[in-house]
């Protein structure tokens, strides 16, 4: 029997929503400060999956400032048979400070998931992670109503109105289902879905840490009542062990970690019945450093086997609720994945065009200040690395715990505050970045190291390389949370011998639960990023160009 490896998609995928259409699969995740915003990937024979295409590229959404981990959260994809329509809802997380997390939800719609999609709908602003189900005509969005007041079941309920995506808003009134299908609390990500006699409220609890689990309730109304699993615990989870934890927030629950698994923090689901019959869930999960608890690659998408039970519940394929990180594929299946063409990158830039894969924080990429020219990457620089409003960064998931980046650059600035390089970055405030740059004291061009730590700069002088050409070979060896950083100098008819400018590196940090985001959270639940990037803070007239990208799994 062929299985299926887990990650199904690694590196930053949370939040994944799954969807059949025919014979082609689709999974939507979160991005955050990412844009373009709303990563598509695609599957036909649902073990290799690839990025298709972002839903949100035209300018719809404006993420300048956006601290971690605010942004655009848990995308929703749905089909409308009756309209032949597919239909996306996200939450645009506007404000996290003071727990009130304030989120505006909007609803788009497209004949063909490469668009073109309609202009964004406001729907509401009662909570985030909204879902929606079409049903004859009418259209029904489920999502988390949060909760600020004091002494009130945190973060609240999941709540079910009729959408009007004619117009927007919603028909009617919002009908309170429930705070908790388990006692796992944090209850969230609500999905609906209806199979035989009753409708399914799929849901995420635990908070999305490692007590993350999957629960269900069903009812024969959609408005309900639901009532709950019988077993009162997650059909999916990494920790199966009993936790109570109604009314804590949204936290890290460290204290679940299961250490007999290689894969932590299973949960926030959704369902998709195969052309042969068969169902699977779709999950995100993290996979931590060795011997540490902390998760560089962010949230991951993997994949479950579900069934139904003769009394109409769902549970895991082998009977237990544990994710694995194998599961039985599909019948019929014969496809193997070929994690080389899924994951590793090689862009040589000769199409003309910016490659799909890149993506840039806070901002879209391209632009006036990137562009694929003459079989070559022009960036030109402009803010500095910690800005939230304009950095030149190009950039691309790290989808592996081990793996090698290399580009060569060419960089000729004349004032000190004009680099150009390649490094390693989560967000704003923390990076490890290795550039060219004009010392003026000595009036040369030189490679150097400069590192952004919990906000804070640091420098290292020890490590400097005088680059008299103004182009080098940049090399990133990132092995379990270290970095070691080589370059080059090009020479006619020979690529020449890398030396090591910095080896070492602790960049372990660079993770969900090793950075600063903001105050009441585990940190993040983003992801490493690789990126080519600039800065420019004298005239923003340098341009750095990069030859190729490359980054290999190993």
């Amino acid at each position: 029997m062929a299985t299926i490896l887990n990650p199904i998609i690694p590196g930053m995928a949370p939040d994944p929503s799954i969807l059949r259409v025919g014979d082609d699969y689709y999974i939507a995740t979160s991005t955050f400060h990412w844009q373009p915003a709303v990563q598509v990937f695609h599957s036909t024979d649902f073990v290799n999956w690839e990025l298709l295409t972002y839903l949100l590229k035209d300018g719809e959404v404006n993420l300048q400032g956006t601290n971690t981990p605010a942004g655009i959260w848990a995308p929703h994809l749905s089909y409308d048979t009756a309209a032949k329509k597919f239909w996306l809802i996200y939450s645009h997380m506007q404000n996290m400070a003071g727990r009130e997390f304030n989120a505006e939800a909007y609803a788009m719609s497209a004949d063909d998931i490469m668009g073109p999609w309609s202009k964004p709908i406001y729907i509401t602003s009662i909570g985030f992670d909204p879902s929606l189900y079409h049903e004859n005509g009418r259209h029904y969005v489920a999502c988390l109503e949060w909760e600020t007041r004091t002494g009130y079941q945190a973060p609240g309920h999941l709540a079910i109105a009729e959408a009007d995506l004619a117009h927007g808003g919603i028909k009617g009134r919002w009908h309170r289902i429930t705070t908790n299908f388990t006692t796992r609390g944090c209850i969230e990500a609500p999905q609906l879905y209806h199979h035989g006699d009753y409708y399914y409220l799929v849901a995420a609890a635990g908070g999305t840490g490692y007590g993350h689990g999957v629960e269900v309730g069903r009812a024969k109304e959609i408005f309900g009542p639901y009532e709950p699993d019988p077993t009162g615990e997650p059909i999916i989870t990494s920790s199966p062990r009993h936790l109570f934890s109604l009314g804590d927030p949204d936290a890290g629950h460290f204290e679940m970690y299961n250490p007999k698994s290689p894969m932590q923090k299973a949960g926030h689901g959704s369902l998709v019945e195969t052309k042969s019959g068969e169902w699977y869930l779709a999950h995100l999960m993290s996979r931590p450093l060795d011997g540490t608890m902390l998760n560089p690659l962010g949230r991951e998408t993997s994949i479950q086997k579900v069934t139904w039970t003769d009394d109409g519940w769902l549970r895991l394929a082998d009977g237990s609720n544990l994710a694995k990180m194998e599961v039985p594929a599909p019948s019929g299946t014969t496809a193997v994945r070929d994690r080389a063409r899924c994951e590793d990158v090689h862009e040589d830039f000769s199409d003309g065009k910016l490659p799909l894969k890149f993506m840039t924080p806070y901002q879209l990429p391209g632009g006036d200040w990137a562009r694929v020219k003459g079989g070559k990457l022009e960036i030109n620089g402009r803010n500095s690395l910690f800005s939230q409003v304009a950095p030149s960064i190009l950039a691309t998931r790290a989808t592996s715990m081990s793996y090698t980046v290399t580009t060569r650059v060419t960089f000729h600035p004349d004032h000190y505050s004009e680099t150009a390089g390649a490094g390693l970055y989560y967000d704003a405030n923390n990076w490890i970045y290795a550039h060219l740059a004009f010392d003026p004291k000595e009036e040369r061009i030189e490679l150097s190291i400069l590192q952004a730590k919990l906000g804070a700069r640091v420098a290292d002088d020890s490590a400097v390389a005088e680059i008299p050409s103004g182009t080098v070979d940049l090399k990133l060896d990132y092995e379990q949370g270290m970095l070691t950083i080589s370059y080059r100098e090009p020479q006619a008819g020979a690529e020449g011998e890398w030396h090591i400018l910095q080896q070492n590196v602790n960049a372990a940090y660079l993770s969900d639960e090793g950075v600063n985001g903001e105050p009441g959270e585990i940190g993040g639940f983003t992801g490493l990023f690789n990126f080519l990037g600039s800065v420019d803070a004298h005239q923003h007239d340098s341009v750095a160009v990069f030859d190729h990208y490359d980054v290999v799994n190993h």
